[in-house]
């Protein structure tokens, strides 16, 4: 063990000992694999396979920790404005990651639940194909969740919400009067329901939620974590870092409710 990576060890436990309260689900906002690939002198497809592989690396972590559910933004609506050749690999890498989920014996040993929120109508249909048999191949386990937000815009979230609840007003299955948040929330176009998120992370070192699960997140006022790592440089320091947060802000609403 190298001084650095035994100095990293004590802090790790130093932060994991401080976060009594562990929250049951983090978005990730997974910034910074391009710029990480730039800056290291690859090519974005490198970047990108980079990023993935710290991907898998936090969800163990997460895992580790007790984070029940992880949401992962790894492809919005505006990201299809890329170019061809980055879109072309970005969506190779995606359908490979998808068909080892259904090989990974750590998803199998740990029921992890896989499922993807987003456009599907956006994505193609062999891609489409592999997130359902993967969908499948794990929609029986409850201990974990991970989403994968793919072709992913909250706002669009929200118009296919109300589109849905409109036919349903309209073929008389939904009382427009008694329409409320949970109504809304059971529109949402996911195959299993998603708890509040407690924590979002934002890597890259840019200060924004990027219309990224509006409806959970900021509806819930849910604590945020700007850190500079890009996403491949991600560690677990910045993770607890991340968590840190969340336990005091759940440590400051204890003491305001025990001064009443």
């Amino acid at each position: 063990m190298t001084p650095r990576s035994g100095i990293d060890a004590l802090y790790e436990r130093y932060l994991q000992w401080q976060v009594k309260h562990v929250p049951r689900h983090i978005a990730v906002i997974q910034d910074g694999n391009r710029r990480y690939a730039r800056e290291q002198g690859l090519d974005t497809a490198t970047g990108h396979r980079l990023g993935a592989d710290a991907t898998e690396q936090v969800l163990d972590w997460a895992c580790d920790l007790g984070v029940q559910h992880i949401t992962l933004y790894t492809f919005s609506t505006e990201n299809f404005h890329r170019d061809s050749t980055e879109l072309e690999s970005l969506f190779t890498l995606f359908r490979e990651k998808f068909i080892a989920v259904m090989k990974d014996e750590r998803v199998h040993r740990n029921r992890i639940r896989v499922q993807m929120i987003g456009d599907r109508s956006l994505l193609s249909d062999d891609l489409l194909a592999t997130i359902d048999a993967a969908e499948e191949a794990t929609r029986h386990y409850n201990n974990y969740c991970i989403n994968i937000a793919l072709a992913y815009g909250g706002r669009n979230e929200i118009v296919h919400a109300a589109r849905s609840i409109l036919d349903g007003v309209g073929r008389g299955e939904i009382d427009p009067a008694a329409i409320d948040p949970d109504t809304v929330e059971n529109h949402l176009n996911r195959s299993a329901p998603i708890p509040p998120v407690d924590l979002i992370v934002r890597t890259g070192n840019d200060y924004r939620t990027s219309n990224f699960l509006p409806w959970l997140a900021n509806g819930h006022e849910s604590a945020v974590y700007f850190c500079a790592p890009y996403w491949p440089a991600f560690r677990k320091i910045d993770l607890l870092r991340a968590m840190r947060v969340y336990d005091q802000r759940m440590r400051l609403k204890e003491r305001v409710a025990r001064r009443g």
